[in-house]
């Protein structure tokens, strides 16, 4: 169960966009056209106040010079995490083309205008069960979990536009580093790190620095 890498790909310092941003889309770009199943999937981790951790895959829905932005519901087990320790831990997982994007920093909801934008282009039968499912909690069997959604699609029935709920919404990544990993021979991948080089308030402009990890 071991995968060589190829020695003849490599990321260089000369191959870095100027800001990480710019680096991250052309990199996305690339998982996209290399035809990777839902590129934008994206591993989230999080602790909750002991310091105790959890992980699980959501979908990236916009990124940009202000971070990383995906949607959750708010009471679930990592948004209590991170609205009592609002610190997560990012990774795109791009193996089949040895590459891996890792992402650490703060996190904060977007506007409500934002989260109202996007739950609008959701499929109505997610926008449905974004209200029926108590994400997280324990229910006692899928029937009354199904039932839940019954309810929630008659309580929409006559509905044309179904609000985003309260307890749902976005929320934005704001890094301090992103690191971009690209596998090569005989284990010595190549790690370069985009690092916020001030402390203070987060800006998109930064300044940054560029590191070379060692692997």
């Amino acid at each position: 169960m071991r995968n060589e890498y190829a020695a003849d790909v490599g990321l260089s310092e000369a191959d870095l966009a100027g800001d990480w941003h710019t680096q991250f889309a052309r990199w996305f770009a690339d998982a996209v056209a290399f035809g990777l199943p839902e590129p934008n999937a994206m591993i989230v981790g999080t602790a909750d106040v002991s310091g105790r951790p959890s992980a699980r895959t959501v979908l990236l829905k916009g990124y940009g010079p202000e971070g990383f932005v995906f949607f959750t519901n708010h009471a679930s087990r990592k948004g209590t995490e991170l609205a009592a320790n609002p610190y997560a831990s990012l990774v795109f997982p791009w193996f089949p083309m040895q590459r891996q994007v890792v992402v650490a920093g703060a996190v904060e909801p977007v506007d409500r205008a934002e989260t109202d934008a996007y739950f609008a282009t959701r499929p109505r039968a997610s926008q449905i069960g974004a209200w029926a499912s108590p994400q997280s909690q324990v229910v006692q069997d899928r029937e009354s979990l199904e039932d839940r959604y019954r309810a929630a699609a008659e309580r929409f029935a006559e509905v044309g536009s179904i609000p985003a709920p309260a307890h749902w919404g976005g929320l934005r990544v704001r890094p301090d580093s992103v690191e971009f990993w690209q596998g090569r021979a005989g284990r010595l991948h190549d790690r370069l790190l985009f690092r916020r080089a001030a402390e203070g308030a987060w800006t998109a402009n930064g300044p940054w620095t560029v590191e070379r990890l060692a692997p």
